[in-house]
């Protein structure tokens, strides 16, 4: 027997069978205790993982009041994998969302297309249509068992309490691919801060999202939590934000300036808040909200008055007669001028610089400011600069003149701010002596040649929001804090040092004081305020000239400084000042008393008469 060959046979196949008894146990150890891979991707099959969506941060103003909050919308989300395991009912989808198969065939495309949805999976939910509201998805959500792969999700998006401040809010819309790289916080079809302070705080405003993890059987039908919710996280909602704001004033600018191209900046000295800015034409912020976003957004950039342009922040404009409050300053801090310095003035009749209208002569400072005398401020420019002649192939004046520059730049002219959260700021310009070598030469030219430059025209350029900054700086007798949007940012102790003595600015406070009551502001000065403040009428070499108005009050203890420019509106003393005298009232007494002024400025149609200029 032993020799038998089938007895030795057995043994041969036992072992055999051993052996892959043993590879199959060493298999399954490796499997399930070595590596968790096999398991995982297991687990991953029975898993449904559904992202929860945090609440964007509310957006309030100074006083509280809420100006943004959040709307519920609905989107649907395909698993592909899931819909095509059992026939779809595609005319009854389609039914119960309201649209044709046309619009289905054509989502689909885009969707399960890797290019335009860079994160497609069928394993996966993906997108198929967004914004919807209750009444839209509410068939579907009845029958939505008829539909395998479906799901139904609530998103949330922007609601406005007021159709105001477009664009200090800004706007929301949907992530794409270079945000997504930049940060992988999003996903396709998730939504950031496109502008404005919904942009400058999108990571405190956006909060933190969640997840939620179901369990699925082998059919792909939801059975439930995963491991009792062990592995769910909650939203966070965002980071509630409070603006510099104030929501009456800032509307009743935005009134104001209906149907005018211009802009608005109001701020309170002290601090650098900016209390109202408004740059016209503006639109309701509920126009780049949901899915008629993309459409109002074309409208907007097609348009040929630039809406979407900040002019508060990017206009730039000569500063005119408002920059003659600073060429005092400046020729009283270099000693070329006193309070009671005199210059003569001989009407239209002056040069090289005329007056514009004929006044006493000869005037000194408080004199000049109030009559806004172009003589007066070329004079005083001319001796400031040339005090020391031009001796040395004009050393001295180019140092005065640098000098000039220097002071000037310190109230935040020329340059843009720092410690501000305000993105989209214009430089504006400020003349160098390279700027002039380049053009007339080393010693090609001195004060005459610039003469421009003291009554605010010429080549220096500013904005709306440097102008007034510069009158918070001029209120403050000195300094400012650069304007903001944020109520609790710590960018309001950075103070910035004007250089420019506060004992100078009195008397450049009283100047200004009397354009209210004695000058081209008269006839609207608010008395019990005592309104300190400059006209200016710019010229525009395409239509009519700019209206310009800088100013403060009250006088003794200024709470609001306001810039106003109104393009091709001519006069600054016939619109610029009224308006922000009433912006001054407004914020002042809480409500507009002059009504017989204010609807004035309401029903003016400026912008009719801009558009005729543009055609000349």
């Amino acid at each position: 027997m032993i020799n038998d060959p089938l007895y030795r046979r057995k043994y041969i196949i036992g072992g055999i069978a051993v052996v892959v008894v043993l590879v199959y146990i060493i298999r399954l150890f490796s499997l399930q205790i070595i590596d968790q891979s096999t398991q995982q991707k297991a687990e991953t099959n029975a898993q449904l993982r559904q992202i929860i969506y945090p609440s964007r941060g509310l957006i309030y103003d100074r006083n509280g009041e809420l100006l943004v909050a959040n709307q519920p919308i609905y989107e649907v989300t395909m698993i592909v994998r899931e819909m095509k395991a059992q026939a779809f009912d595609t005319l009854g989808f389609c039914n119960a969302l309201h649209i044709d198969t046309v619009e289905f065939k054509e989502r689909m495309k885009n969707m399960t297309n890797p290019r335009k949805n860079r994160g497609y999976s069928r394993h996966t939910p993906q997108i198929f249509i967004q914004n919807l509201s209750q009444e839209e998805v509410a068939q579907l959500q009845e029958e939505q068992y008829k539909y395998p792969g479906i799901d139904i999700r609530i998103r949330t998006l922007r609601d406005y309490t007021y159709p105001i401040a477009s664009h200090i809010l800004g706007s929301v819309g949907e992530v794409n691919y270079n945000d997504i790289d930049r940060d992988n916080y999003y996903a396709i079809g998730d939504y950031s801060g496109r502008d404005g302070i919904e942009k400058m705080y999108e990571k405190s405003l956006r909060g933190e999202k969640g997840v939620e993890v179901l369990m699925r059987d082998s059919r792909g039908r939801i059975q439930g939590a995963y491991r009792k919710g062990e592995l769910d996280r909650s939203a966070k909602a965002g980071e509630d934000l409070k603006l510099t704001i104030d929501r009456a004033t800032q509307q009743v600018a935005e009134q104001l300036l209906q149907n005018k191209i211009g802009s608005i900046v109001a701020i309170e000295p002290q601090t650098g808040e900016i209390l109202a800015m408004v740059s016209a034409p503006y639109w309701d912020p509920r126009k780049l909200v949901g899915k008629n976003r993309s459409a109002n957004y074309k409208e907007l950039l097609n348009d040929p008055n630039k809406p979407l342009m900040n002019r508060a922040t990017q206009a730039q404009y000569s500063p005119g007669s408002t920059f003659k409050i600073l060429q005092a300053l400046v020729a009283l801090q270099e000693g070329s001028v006193t309070p009671n310095t005199k210059y003569p003035c001989k009407g239209r009749s002056s040069s090289p610089i005329k007056c514009t209208h004929n006044h006493g002569s000869p005037v000194d400072l408080e004199e000049g400011i109030e009559q806004s005398c172009n003589p007066y401020f070329w004079a005083l420019f001319r001796d400031m600069l040339q005090r020391d002649g031009y001796q040395d192939g004009n050393v001295l004046f180019k140092e005065h003149y640098s000098t000039w520059r220097e002071i000037i730049s310190s109230f935040g002219l020329g340059q843009r701010f720092e410690h501000t959260d305000i993105q989209e700021q214009a430089k504006g310009y400020l003349p160098t002596t390279e700027f002039y070598n380049n053009i007339y030469g080393e010693t090609g030219w001195k004060a005459v040649t610039i003469r421009s430059l003291s009554i605010g025209q010429g080549e220096i350029l500013t904005t709306p929001l440097q102008l007034a900054n510069q009158a918070a700086a001029i209120a403050n007798k000195g300094y400012y804090i650069a304007p903001h949007l944020n109520k609790n940012d710590s960018m309001k102790s950075e103070k910035h040092i004007c250089l420019v003595d506060s004992s100078h600015f009195d008397v450049v406070h009283r100047g200004m004081a009397r354009v209210m009551t004695e000058g081209t502001g008269k006839w609207y000065n608010i008395p019990e305020w005592q309104i300190c403040g400059k006209t200016g009428t710019v010229e525009n070499p395409h239509g009519e000239d700019h209206a310009l108005f800088i100013g403060f009050a009250p006088m003794d203890n200024p709470k609001i400084a306001v810039a106003v420019a109104v393009e091709n509106a001519g006069f600054g003393a016939t619109w610029a000042c009224p308006i922000a005298t009433l912006v001054m009232e407004q914020y002042l007494s809480g409500e507009i008393k002059r009504n017989w002024l204010y609807k004035r400025m309401l029903e003016a149609n400026l912008i009719d008469k801009k558009n005729d200029g543009d055609k000349e």
